[in-house]
């Protein structure tokens, strides 16, 4: 069976996969893998409860380092994750040509229209303090230009996330990274039985159902009551209730309540013009093959 390989380096204001070099896996590790504002924290929040089986609401950043991001240093990122003794879960925005990959971990790729998305990393980006700006551009190392200021147009920033990419081989994504690309990355391996794709749609609607699911895949047993008692816990609304306490000390204009924004779909419908939308559909038909399309757009259960 073919697995992935690395073909890419990211390296810029924000992101260095090279870091992963520097990680040794255990076999029960899990990764989950979007490219932003897809549910990742909602995802981290998830997997903890499953973890734990508990409903305790814990710091999830202090459990489950992003190991990409290159604002802090890779040796203290190293021995933190070294001297954890629950089973380990991560984050990463990598697209998965630019990730090591490993049979024995177990992967979730959390997907999310593209649309819905770009209108929560407008939300981001327009919380960025002049501390978050500072971490991405001064910390030592970065390669390449420094992180830019969010313009104060929403329809300038559709226009160069939509149609231009930050590394040569990217078309879309900037200033940040790859957001269609990246899903289709992912998809192109999603036959292999250690990944596991969910779609925000689904948590939205359907979240019990889903927490079984990412269970399973996990080999995580419990029972139908505690089950049920973590849906309640770790429903967008309980999460946002909780945000403080969740992702406590962010570095964002607004706090965890401007981080954990709406955790909504459909909001575009009142902003993007149908220029911009024919913008959006021809992205996503040079970007994604019909059957990613049709799942990032819509969710639902997939088959190899």
């Amino acid at each position: 069976m073919n697995l992935p390989t690395v073909q890419h380096v990211y390296q810029h204001h924000h992101l260095d996969s090279t870091r992963w070099q520097r990680y040794t896996p255990r076999n029960d590790d899990i990764v989950i893998a979007t490219t932003y504002k897809s549910g990742t924290t909602w995802m981290q929040n998830i997997v903890m409860h499953l973890i734990f089986q508990d409903l305790q609401i814990r710091p999830v950043t202090n459990f489950s380092p992003w190991l990409d991001v290159r604002t802090f240093p890779i040796e203290d990122a190293i021995n933190y994750i070294e001297k954890q003794q629950h089973r380990r879960f991560f984050k990463t925005h990598l697209p998965l040509d630019g990730l090591l990959f490993y049979p024995q971990v177990k992967y979730i790729v959390v997907g999310r229209d593209g649309r819905d998305v770009f209108m929560s990393l407008w939300n981001h980006y327009q919380s960025y303090s002049e501390r978050s700006y500072a971490n991405f551009n001064d910390t030592p190392g970065r390669v390449g230009a420094p992180f830019p200021r969010c313009p104060d147009d929403i329809h300038v920033f559709w226009d160069g996330w939509i149609n231009k990419g930050t590394f040569e081989w990217e078309r879309e994504g900037y200033p940040f990274w790859s957001n269609f690309r990246h899903v289709q990355t992912w998809w192109n391996y999603r036959h292999l039985p250690n990944i596991l794709f969910v779609h925000f749609n689904d948590l939205l609607t359907n979240l019990e159902f889903e927490l079984l699911r990412i269970a399973r895949h996990l080999e995580i047993h419990l029972s139908e009551a505690l089950l049920a008692q973590i849906a309640e816990v770790v429903t967008f609304d309980s999460m946002k209730e909780n945000a403080e306490k969740i992702i406590p000390d962010i570095s964002f204009t607004g706090g965890a309540n401007a981080f954990l924004y709406k955790g909504t779909n459909g909001r575009w419908k009142d902003v993007l013009s149908a220029d911009e939308l024919a913008m959006y559909h021809a992205t996503v038909q040079r970007e994604l093959t019909p059957d990613c399309a049709k799942w990032l757009e819509n969710g639902g259960l997939i088959s190899a």
